[in-house]
């Protein structure tokens, strides 16, 4: 069934953590699901339609906080689907889990859920908002019960060497040979960070990687940047302003 659009930003998702240091755009859409725990996104900027892809990462020593997320998040949506007519699915695009688990209410989500569906019919969406969590949910069929099926998008990773090429070369794969402008953000959640500006070895790996993507690219070099606990980092530059 093919989903109606919906405009992000009519719902603040611009607001978020994952957006809200990123130039500002006068359309978003979100083209779910994720593939490789990469979201994409679409947005409308200075005229010129614009490809953005995501991906959260956490490390494998602080993936305890992402489990218990789920968990609540989980609970939430089981929840919701007792009460539910219908088939959903339920995207998660941003949450900022690490300042949640200790205030999340997962009954408060779940009545969101129920009353935010019964505002959809098949084949629409609407953004979900409670606290830093936002998730698209879509109506697939009418059914007589309530089912819903939660995709969410979080890289857990080991640090090793050349990782942080290898991520954002991944990423920008299926940006390769667009005509249009791309921005890749990497949402890094860890409390010790996977990018260090000092670290010699990142920089010869991202200094290859500038190299790759600026024969690749047809008309705008792809614009990447590292969010994390040190704010926002540009780390290989494109058209973005």
């Amino acid at each position: 069934m093919t989903k109606k659009p919906l405009n992000l930003i009519d719902s603040e998702l611009d607001r978020s953590r994952l957006f809200r240091h990123l130039p500002k755009f006068k359309s978003l859409f979100c083209d779910c699901a994720p593939a490789e725990n990469i979201l994409r996104f679409r947005g409308l900027r200075e005229g010129m339609e614009w490809t953005i892809l995501t991906l959260t990462l956490i490390r494998k020593e602080e993936d305890f906080l992402w489990g218990s997320a789920k968990d609540l998040l989980e609970c939430a949506i089981k929840q919701a689907s007792f009460r539910l007519r219908g088939v959903y699915t339920f995207d998660l695009l941003t949450f900022d889990f690490q300042h949640e688990t200790k205030t999340f209410n997962y009954n408060e989500l779940s009545e969101i859920l129920v009353n935010s569906s019964q505002r959809i019919k098949p084949g629409e969406q609407i953004l979900i908002r409670y606290s830093t969590c936002f998730g698209l949910l879509q109506k697939m069929v009418d059914e007589p019960w309530g089912k819903v099926a939660f995709r969410s998008a979080v890289e857990v990773f080991r640090d090793k060497p050349g990782l942080l090429y290898t991520l954002v070369k991944r990423m920008l794969k299926p940006a390769e040979f667009t005509h249009g402008p791309v921005i890749a953000l990497l949402n890094d959640l860890s409390a010790s960070p996977l990018y260090y500006p000092h670290d010699e070895n990142q920089n010869i790996f991202l200094q290859k990687l500038i190299r790759e993507q600026s024969q690749n690219a047809i008309e705008f070099p792809p614009e990447v940047f590292v969010q994390d606990i040190n704010g926002l980092k540009e780390i290989i530059a494109g058209t973005a302003n």
